[in-house]
C-alpha cells in the first residue's frame, strides 16, 4: 500500500521568529518514504534539522515577518496491517524494566499520575495484568470521553479530561497514558498521520492524530483509545512522555494560525 501525506501550515508573524517544529515522519519510518517529507517554507528561510532526546526530528528556522507557510507533500509505503495484536502480550514488573522504559511511569505536563493513581488502582487494581489490562483502560477511556474538536484545549491535562469527559485525540491519549502509568505499565505518548484506510470517511477536515504506546512484553505496542479499534496506515511522527514533547510547531513570540491543511490518503493508481 501506497499513503500519500502532507501538509500546509501557514502563521501570521509580526516580527521574524524563532520556530521549532515537529513535522517529519519519524526516523522508525523514514525507510518506508518514496518520496521524501522534505519540508519547504514560504517565504524561502533556511531550515535545520536534529534529533531531540526522544529520537524525533526537529527543524528549526526563524520565521519572517508576515505570512509564513510550511508545507510537504510526500509518499510512504506501508503494509497495509493493522495494528499489531498480542493478547498474551506479558506486564513486566517494574524492577526488570529497561532504563530507557522507566522515564514512561513517571507524571509529566499533561499526564498527572499523582492526582489519578487512587482511581487507576480503584478502577483496575483487579483486572488481569498484561495486555487485558491495558486494553481495560483502552475501553474505560474510550467510554469515559466524548470527542469534539470543540472541546479542544491546549493547557487540558489527563485529569481536566477525566473530570469534564470530553475531548480531542490527544485527551484520549493523555488520560490512558496517565492510567497505564499509574498501573506500573510504561505508557508514552505518540502523533502522526492516521487516514481514512478501511474505515468509513470522515467527513471532517483531515488532521493529525495522536494515540499511545503500551510497553509489554519487551516491546512497544499501538494503542488507540479514541477509536479503540486496530487501524491501517498509521505513521508516526513524533513520541514522547506527553503532547509538549512532540508540539507540531513552538513559536518563540507572538503569532496567529491563519490556515491548517493535512492530507493522508491511499493511492490507489
Amino acid at each position: 500500500m501506497r499513503i500519500r501525506i502532507g501538509f500546509e501550515i501557514v502563521h501570521a508573524f509580526p516580527q521574524p521568529t524563532p520556530l521549532l517544529a515537529v513535522l517529519n515522519v519519524h526516523p522508525s519510518r523514514e525507510k518506508d518514504l518514496l518520496i521524501a517529507d522534505r519540508i519547504t517554507a514560504w517565504p524561502h528561510t533556511p531550515i535545520t534539522t536534529y534529533l531531540d532526546g526522544f529520537g524525533n526530528v526537529c527543524s528549526r528556522m526563524v520565521a519572517p515577518a508576515g505570512d509564513f507557510t510550511l508545507q510537504t507533500d510526500a509518499l510512504v509505503a506501508d503494509s497495509g496491517e493493522p495494528d499489531l495484536y498480542a493478547p498474551d502480550a506479558a506486564h513486566i514488573a517494574v524492577q526488570d524494566l529497561p532504563d530507557d522504559a522507566l522515564i514512561y511511569l513517571l507524571g509529566s505536563r499533561y499526564c498527572e499520575t499523582d492526582r489519578m493513581s487512587e482511581t487507576a488502582w480503584s478502577l483496575f487494581g483487579d483486572t488481569p495484568v498484561g495486555w487485558a489490562r491495558v486494553q481495560a483502560i483502552v475501553d474505560y477511556v474510550h467510554d469515559r470521553i466524548s470527542f469534539g474538536y470543540e472541546h479542544a484545549r491546549a493547557t487540558k491535562s489527563a485529569y481536566e479530561a477525566h473530570e469534564e469527559r470530553r475531548g480531542v485525540c490527544r485527551d484520549f491519549a493523555h488520560l490512558a497514558v496517565t492510567l497505564c502509568r499509574c498501573m506500573n505499565i510504561p505508557a508514552r505518548y505518540a502523533t502522526g498521520y492516521l487516514g481514512d484506510i478501511g474505515v468509513p470517511k470522515d467527513p471532517a477536515p483531515m488532521d493529525f492524530s495522536a494515540w499511545f504506546e503500551a510497553y509489554l512484553g519487551g516491546r512497544w505496542y499501538t494503542f488507540d483509545a479514541r477509536h479503540n479499534r486496530r487501524r491501517i496506515g498509521r505513521i508516526v511522527m513524533g513520541r514522547g512522555r506527553d503532547a509538549a514533547d512532540v508540539a507540531l510547531t513552538n513559536t518563540f513570540g507572538p503569532g496567529e494560525l491563519k490556515s491548517f491543511k493535512v492530507w493522508t490518503d491511499e493511492v490507489t493508481v
